[in-house]
Formats: C-alpha cells, sequence, structure tokens
C-alpha cells in the first residue's frame, strides 16, 4: 500500500478492500457490493467525473438516499481528490441551493430517485453538470461513467486538504459549511483504531442520513475493519431485532430516540439483540433508563454515549457505560466521557474565565476544523487563549468524579431534534419571512418522543398548514415546527426580551403537558 496515503480518508477503504477484497463493503436491501466491487466501480465514476470537466473542480456533491450509488459516489469523490459534499435529497431545493453555493461546488454525483431533486435545482438555475449511472445519457449536463476513464489508483491528498464538508444549521437563516480535513479523520479514526476491536467479522448498521456526521463514523469504522454496513431502511424499526438478527449486526450507532421508539412498540424485551458486541448512541442526550433498558436487551454488548459537534469531527469524548455510571449521572443523563487524547479543554464559566467545576466546554485540539466555509459565521465559535484556538460548544456541562464530564444543557438557543442539530433563530427566521407574519420564535417542548418543536408569531392568523408549507421551503422536515401559534404580542421578560420560558409554559399548557 502508497504510504503517502494513510493520512488520507480514503486509506479507511484501501485497508479494507486488503483484508476483505471479496467481502460485502456496503449491503442495501437485497442488493450490496463487494469492497473489490466496489473500489473499480468508484475509480470509474471518480475519472469519468475527471475526464468529462474542463479542469479539476473545487468541491463535489453527492445528491443521493442511502443507496448503493451514493456510496459509490462517496467513495468516487474522495478519490478525485477534491472535497466531497453530501447532500440530503430530502431537504427543501432552496436550501440545497445554499449549500452548494457555500460550499463551491462544480459537480455532482445523483443517484436514480434524486434526478427529480435535480431537475428541480435547474429549474431554479443549477446549471452544474452531473454523473448519473442511468437511462439519463445523451441529456444535456449528464456525465456517463466510463470504464475507459477509470482512474488507475487513488489521486493523493495532503493532509489539510479538505476530505468533506457537512452543513449546520446558522441563525443568520442559512446552514453554515464545516470543511473536515483529512488529518482531522486520520486522527479521529487512529483513536477509534486503538480503541476497539472492529474486525472483518463485524456487521455495522447504517442509521444516519449520508449528511450527518455520525454517518462518517459507521462507514469509515465499517471499510477500516473490512466489514460489511448495512443501511437500515425505516421500515425495519417495525421489527429492529428481527431485522438485527437477520443482517447478523454486530455494531449498533444511532440517535438515543431509537431506544424510545422500539420500547413503545414493545420491541426491547430482555436479550432481543443477542448480535450486538458495541451500541453507541449519540446526536441527544441519553438517559439512564434508556441505555438500562438496551442493556437488557443487548446483554452481550458494550455501550458508549458519544458526544462531539461537527466541529470537533464526528465526536469527542465517549463514556463507556457500567454499574457505575447511574451514581454520577445527573438528572438522569448518561456521562458524556472524558475528551479525547491529545486535545485541550477547558470549562469556561458565565465571567468568560476558565472554570474548575462547571462551564462551557471548549476543546482545542487535532480534531479542531479551523473554522466555517464563510468566516464571518465564526464570530462567537471560537475562542483564542495562551496560544491555542478553542471551539466554544455552547453546552455547559460539570467536571465529575474520575474525569468524567456531565452534560447539564445548551447554553443558547441551539437544539437538537432527532439528532439534526438547529439553531432556532433559523427557525424564527424562516417564520419571519412568511407572508403575513410580522415576528416568529420557536421554542422546544419536550414530549415522550425527545423534544419536538412549537412556533408563536404575531401579525395576521395565517392558517398552521400554510406555515408548515411555507417553512418547507427552507427547512429540513425534522425540524419543521409540530405545533404552530398565533398571539397578539410576545411576553416580555425584566431586560425587555422576548421571554421564551414564559412561551415554552405556555406551549406546554396549550399541548396539555406539565408547564
Amino acid at each position: 500500500m502508497d504510504q503517502t496515503s494513510a493520512h488520507a480518508l480514503y486509506d479507511r477503504f484501501l485497508r479494507g478492500l486488503a483484508r476483505s477484497p471479496q467481502g460485502v463493503a456496503i449491503r442495501v436491501g437485497d442488493a450490496a457490493l463487494t469492497y473489490q466491487e466496489l473500489y473499480d466501480r468508484a475509480l470509474t465514476w471518480a475519472g469519468s467525473l475527471l475526464a468529462a470537466l474542463p479542469e479539476r473542480p473545487s468541491a463535489v456533491g453527492v445528491l443521493a438516499g442511502k443507496g448503493l450509488d451514493a456510496y459509490t459516489g462517496i467513495l468516487a469523490c474522495l478519490f478525485t481528490g477534491v472535497p466531497m459534499v453530501p447532500l440530503q435529497p430530502s431537504f427543501p431545493v432552496l436550501r440545497t441551493l445554499q449549500m452548494l453555493e457555500a460550499a463551491g461546488v462544480e459537480a455532482l454525483i445523483v443517484d436514480a430517485e434524486a434526478a427529480a431533486v435535480l431537475e428541480k435545482l435547474r429549474a431554479e438555475g443549477l446549471g452544474l453538470p452531473a454523473l448519473l449511472d442511468g437511462d439519463a445519457y445523451g441529456t444535456e449536463g449528464v456525465i456517463a461513467p466510463d470504464p475507459a476513464s477509470r482512474l488507475r489508483h487513488p489521486r493523493p491528498v495532503a493532509p489539510d486538504d479538505t476530505a468533506y464538508v457537512l452543513f449546520t444549521s446558522g441563525s443568520t437563516g442559512r446552514p453554515k459549511g464545516v470543511p473536515v480535513t483529512h488529518a482531522n479523520g486520520a486522527h479521529y479514526f487512529g483513536l477509534l483504531d486503538a480503541r476497539y476491536d472492529f474486525g472483518p467479522h463485524d456487521v455495522f448498521s447504517q442509521t444516519f442520513d449520508l449528511n450527518f456526521d455520525c454517518a462518517m463514523f459507521d462507514l469509515f469504522c465499517a471499510w477500516g475493519a473490512g466489514a460489511p454496513l448495512v443501511a437500515v431502511p425505516a421500515g425495519a424499526y417495525r421489527d429492529l431485532p428481527g431485522f438485527v438478527a437477520a443482517q447478523g449486526i454486530t455494531v449498533w450507532f444511532s440517535t438515543p430516540s431509537v431506544i424510545s421508539l422500539i420500547r413503545r412498540t414493545g420491541q426491547l424485551a430482555e436479550g432481543v439483540l443477542p448480535s450486538l458486541r458495541w451500541s453507541f448512541f449519540a446526536g441527544e442526550a441519553v438517559t439512564c433508563q434508556d441505555v438500562t433498558d438496551w442493556q437488557r436487551a443487548a446483554t452481550g454488548s458494550a455501550i458508549e454515549n458519544l458526544y462531539g459537534p461537527t466541529e470537533l469531527t464526528i465526536t469527542i469524548t465517549r463514556h463507556r457505560w457500567s454499574e457505575t455510571s447511574p451514581r454520577i449521572a445527573v438528572a438522569g443523563v448518561v456521562p458524556i466521557g472524558p475528551v479525547h487524547e491529545g486535545h485541550e479543554w477547558m470549562l469556561l464559566g458565565d465571567d468568560g474565565e476558565p472554570d474548575s467545576a462547571e462551564g462551557e466546554l471548549c476543546v482545542a485540539g487535532p480534531q479542531l476544523t479551523a473554522g466555517y466555509l464563510d468566516p464571518a459565521d465564526d464570530a462567537g465559535r471560537f475562542l483564542d487563549r495562551e496560544g491555542a484556538r478553542y471551539y466554544r460548544t455552547g453546552d455547559r456541562v460539570r467536571l465529575g468524579d474520575g474525569g468524567q464530564l456531565l452534560y447539564l444543557g445548551r447554553l443558547d438557543q441551539q437544539v437538537q431534534v432527532r439528532g439534526l442539530r438547529i439553531e432556532l433563530a433559523e427557525i424564527d427566521e424562516a417564520l419571519r419571512r412568511c407572508p403575513g407574519v410580522e415576528d416568529g420564535v420557536a421554542v422546544p417542548v419536550p414530549s415522550e418522543q425527545g423534544l419536538t418543536l412549537a412556533a408563536f408569531h404575531t401579525g395576521e392568523r395565517v392558517p398552521p398548514v400554510v406555515l408548515a408549507r411555507e417553512l418547507s421551503r427552507t427547512l429540513p422536515r425534522a425540524v419543521l415546527p409540530g405545533h404552530f401559534f398565533h398571539i397578539a404580542e410576545f411576553p416580555l421578560n425584566a431586560n425587555r426580551k422576548i421571554d421564551r420560558r414564559e412561551l415554552l409554559r405556555r406551549a406546554q399548557e396549550l399541548l396539555g403537558g406539565t408547564p
């Protein structure tokens, strides 16, 4: 193997190829590709894309669902040596256009199901060439995979080159791009290699959409081990134990909301997940009760709670569940554990100075990304202190026994809904742009299913269905408010600012919850 590629993210796949050339690399339903088949296909797509373009693109977007084409496209992008931008076909067209522009995407890889989305993008004026392995050959702007253009090997990359770009919610009403370098990934996955015993005998789940950073954990842990990755369809949750058993899944990773979902449907009985060796949860706070119930179902599995924002490359802390975990938990929430080796961290108190006991978690080190695509978005999120640059997570934590960090909640107006991180200010901004609305405020309301969003607005009494339809033009479906309330004027607190706590109380009262 070419040792100069050891830092490259695609080196994870090359390792898997060397270990399991005829083993399954990706399985989606009844379809699958071996490592060798996926390698050959990705090199063909990468070469075809580069051969069809007049010059090397600045970035390539992968507009595809969790099918074989999506995984081929991701690997093909990495093989070209240019930044890969995963795009969710179900996102509103206008939001996707914002991402394409922000990331400087100059070409696309599109699967058959997203071809209709491509046409909508073209109707909005997008003229990017797109590689599509289907029936659209000959259509203007469509690139066909050509075996004659196959690359001989992946293009070399430098450690500081961007491997992929993911987008988080932005308070200005537009998504913020986070470029993750090959060096960021090399440090992260190097730690995971040292920590876990993954191998070709494992089978990994893929529950996350490909534009979610936790999907990269599944993808490159599986490929680095030479193991199969299995895309989990929505229908699998109707009988998750049956699906896990049929697929032979040994490594599970999802948001904690999956636990409550299958518990509500009566599937979380004792010992129903015997194949699992490892279980990981991230994206939301996970309760001790949730993990206790999962452990009872997966008696042979080690369980870890992982935590980390996109800006710190997937996850930056981990807590291994044990019988002592509930004793150090706060408010029944599983600790997030210690910060990864090789990083500096501090807790920033309310006075802006380091606090030894409790405060906002700030982290510096090799997993820290350089900043957002638009430097203007960096304001307030990064902190320079004593020669190091820290990312301010916006999460309040407490230092517990044995160096365990205990999660206490958000400091700002950012929340996580179904694992998707969203700025409430982005929803507020989208509400204000709705015809008839003067001002709008969204609040997160706890429920048995996790957080749900309620939106209050002033101005005209716009029907909720009209507001939902208008918001769906720019906001992902997962974060659309589930409830809309008209209000004559917003309550104000002592500082004459909108009193969000009072709005939350009213929302709980209106929805029949406990204020």
